[in-house]
């Protein structure tokens, strides 16, 4: 059970991190804020439920069962930064929205001390690390704590399916799919674990044993519904970002034969060293280091190839366009072939303005890479031949 609530608490714990790795200005945004607290502290939910830690809480203050109020005081935070969350999900006037927010701090932090009194008036001398709710389900202030912190975690859990469920109708696209995650996870939650513990709990105070209920069913369908709340939460943010970098990746790659062609001249700066960059940063520096060898090229670009080039293009069928960049790709194939082969720059080089070069974004570029493909290599020289030449 301790792998399966680690577990979750780990991927809680991915996802706000990735959620929280944003530029400064999003970062300071109450939504991402608040949305990256509830997933930090469901985290710690799950963390502090395991029987593994909550053995060694017990142990560390020498309090049997200490770890329940503090799992039931994180939990009952859980389910207050929940609505937090949807208080800032509805937006509205400031001043509401500081004052809904005050109401549900002080509702829950109450709660929690609430809790924390109760414990500590019982009688639970008794560890149990699994079974807590059913074994100390008739025992007197032990029996009100389990039942107050069932009661806000239900409330949280409510709303959350109402405010999903209305808003779900009204939006479409990546929202609408994040809020029926969103749903579904806080069913899973509802059904599944809180619904779990309320039968256990109750068969208890009417003489029956149905503890697998709470010990077996609830643990995995709350990890269950932790998961599938926080990837409605993150879905809608990060795909978008997910999506552009792989079009970043993409890009990168086919960009490989232009670069292979040109590094040799680029002076660019390199890109900083690290372990790990991000495929848009990789596909920047790589379109700096491009343009930067395309206008180190331009002395030794040839109009007469160009125009040969592009005349037989023409006359092969292509599109005017295409035709366009398979010129291109021969004269920039001439120039790298000179340059190599340290020839001096033309006297009259062509002033003509490659398309990739009015275009912004790596399209233009990507357009010549693929055309270079087709044209035949020039070999290649190592990097400073021209500058070197130049001097």
């Amino acid at each position: 059970m301790s792998l399966v609530v680690y577990g979750a608490a780990v991927a809680l714990t991915l996802s706000a991190v990735v959620l929280f790795r944003r530029p400064p200005r999003p970062v300071r945004n109450p939504l991402t804020v608040s949305t990256c607290v509830a997933i930090l502290l469901g985290a710690l939910v799950f963390c502090c439920s395991a029987p593994a830690t909550l053995a060694a809480v017990n142990e560390l203050t020498g309090i049997p069962n200490f770890g329940a109020p503090l799992t039931y005081g994180m939990l009952s935070a859980y389910s207050c930064s929940l609505l937090i969350l949807l208080i800032n999900w509805r937006g509205g006037a400031r001043e509401r929205v500081r004052r809904l927010i005050r109401d549900c701090v002080l509702a829950y932090g109450a709660l929690i001390v609430a809790i924390v009194v109760l414990f500590a008036l019982a009688d639970a001398r008794a560890e149990r690390l699994t079974d807590l709710d059913t074994y100390y389900a008739n025992t007197p202030f032990m029996r009100e704590m389990i039942v107050l912190y069932l009661l806000g975690h239900t409330a949280a859990m409510a709303a959350m399916c109402a405010v999903c469920r209305k808003w779900g109708r009204e939006v479409t696209g990546l929202l609408g799919a994040g809020l029926r995650l969103i749903l579904i996870g806080a069913l899973l939650d509802l059904v599944g674990f809180q619904v779990a513990k309320y039968t256990a709990v109750v068969a208890r105070w009417t003489g029956h044993d149905l503890d697998f209920l709470s010990t077996s069913v609830a643990p995995p369908m709350a990890a269950l519904g932790a998961l599938v709340c926080s990837a409605g939460f993150v879905l809608p943010r990060l795909l978008p970002a997910a999506v552009a970098h792989w079009c970043g990746l993409r890009d990168y790659w086919r960009l490989g034969p232009l670069w292979s062609r040109v590094a040799f001249v680029s002076t660019a700066p390199k890109p900083p060293v690290s372990w790990w960059q991000l495929p848009l940063e990789r596909l920047h520096w790589r379109e700096v280091a491009i343009h930067d060898a395309l206008l180190a090229l331009a002395p030794y670009f040839d109009e007469r190839v160009r125009q040969a080039a592009l005349s037989a293009a023409l006359g092969d069928g292509r599109s005017p366009h295409e035709a366009r960049v398979a010129a291109e790709a021969a004269m920039l194939a001439a120039a790298a072939h000179r340059a190599a082969a340290r020839e001096a720059p033309l006297t009259d080089p062509s002033t003509y303005r490659l398309h990739a070069t009015e275009v912004s974004g790596a399209a233009g570029l990507v357009e010549l890479a693929q055309a270079l493909t087709r044209t035949p290599p020039w070999g290649t020289a190592r990097e400073g031949t021209v500058r070197a030449f130049q001097d």
